[in-house]
């Protein structure tokens, strides 16, 4: 039996059409008590580290250097406020409250320091920190890659030469029976010695750490030069831009970030020059030029037993630089170039 053709399936009727239920239409709750939808709880602090425990765990050795060489010392300011003797320890000190902090105001010794430290800083601000600069930017323009990784391995080596020994090349070059003082003999100048010279000390200090330091600060700014799109060189270039008008316009605006980060822990370290290479030099100057803050503890403090006095001098040191540090964080927020916290 075939099946040539099959029939059609009857339209519906109206009547069928009628009886069947029009769609329901979702529509909003016209209840204004109805409570808006839950967000996801977040998880408290306790339940994120069991969660991630393994990653907490890295960072518990860093934690505990922090507390132990940073936080846990900073219960030893209060030798600050007493009349400290090694003798009777902490505990049987006598309390001696803000003495210690009247008597720095009224030492000529302190003074002296300060205003040394300040004109110190002041100098390497202004002639040290931009060094790095100027020499990455000179490095930058090079051509050559060879002759550009061959400067940069001779300025590096200083950074790695402790101060003892910098100290000493610098004698040997500058001091009185040094080439430099030879010369000076050979024009008529006689008795030159420019490690001696009270005159020229805080000169002479800003030198050595320029010639030490100048070839490590590259790094920072090298990375951050790096970091610059080339297409930005390339544009400017067919715009007809020279290299002047691009390092001006590409290079130095590129590096005003980091360059804000690094003024700002400058400023912070303002009272806080090198120690090692100020006491290596001050009995060869006298304390009235080499005499920093940074002696004057040592000095007064450890040589001289005076730890309260010492102390108080420290602790109004770190006091200043945090004040310095968050003013200065302040002041970069507010000229647009973004601070450090």
């Amino acid at each position: 039996m075939s099946i040539d053709a099959q029939d059609p399936a009857p339209a519906p009727t109206a009547q069928a059409l009628a009886a069947v239920p029009p769609p329901k239409s979702i529509a909003p709750s016209a209840d204004p008590s109805a409570a808006p939808p839950v967000a996801p709880r977040r998880r408290s602090l306790l339940q994120r580290m069991r969660r991630e425990w393994q990653m907490y765990v890295f960072i518990v050795p860093g934690v505990l250097f922090f507390a132990v060489f940073a936080y846990l010392p900073l219960a030893g300011n209060v030798v600050a406020f007493q009349d400290y003797s090694a003798f009777r320890g902490v505990f049987d000190s006598q309390w001696v409250g803000l003495q210690n902090f009247a008597n720095l105001l009224t030492d000529d010794e302190v003074l002296r320091a300060l205003v040394n430290t300040l004109v110190i800083s002041l100098l390497q601000i202004a002639f040290a920190f931009p060094a790095p600069i100027i020499l990455a930017l000179f490095l930058n323009s090079l051509l050559s890659e060879r002759i550009k990784r061959a400067i940069q391995t001779v300025v590096y080596l200083p950074h790695f030469i402790s101060w003892v020994i910098v100290i000493a090349i610098w004698q040997k070059i500058l001091g009185g029976a040094g080439p430099i003082a030879e010369m000076f003999e050979l024009i008529g100048l006689h008795g030159v010695n420019i490690m001696t010279n009270p005159e020229t000390f805080k000169i002479l200090v800003v030198s050595q750490v320029i010639w030490k330091d100048i070839g490590w600060g590259t790094i920072i700014f090298f990375a951050a030069i790096s970091s610059i799109p080339t297409e930005l060189y390339e544009s400017a270039a067919t715009d007809g831009a020279g290299s002047w008008r691009r390092m001006w316009h590409i290079t130095l605006p590129g590096l005003v970030p980091v360059i804000s980060l690094l003024l700002i822990l400058t400023v912070g370290n303002v009272l806080t020059v090198g120690f090692e290479q100020l006491l290596l030099q001050q009995p060869a100057v006298g304390a009235n030029a080499a005499q920093v803050l940074d002696t004057f503890v040592y000095y007064r403090g450890v040589a001289g037993g005076d730890w309260g006095l010492s102390a108080a001098a420290g602790l109004l040191k770190g006091v200043i630089a945090t004040v310095l540090v968050i003013g200065a964080n302040r002041i970069a927020k507010r000229l647009g170039t973004g601070g450090i916290f």
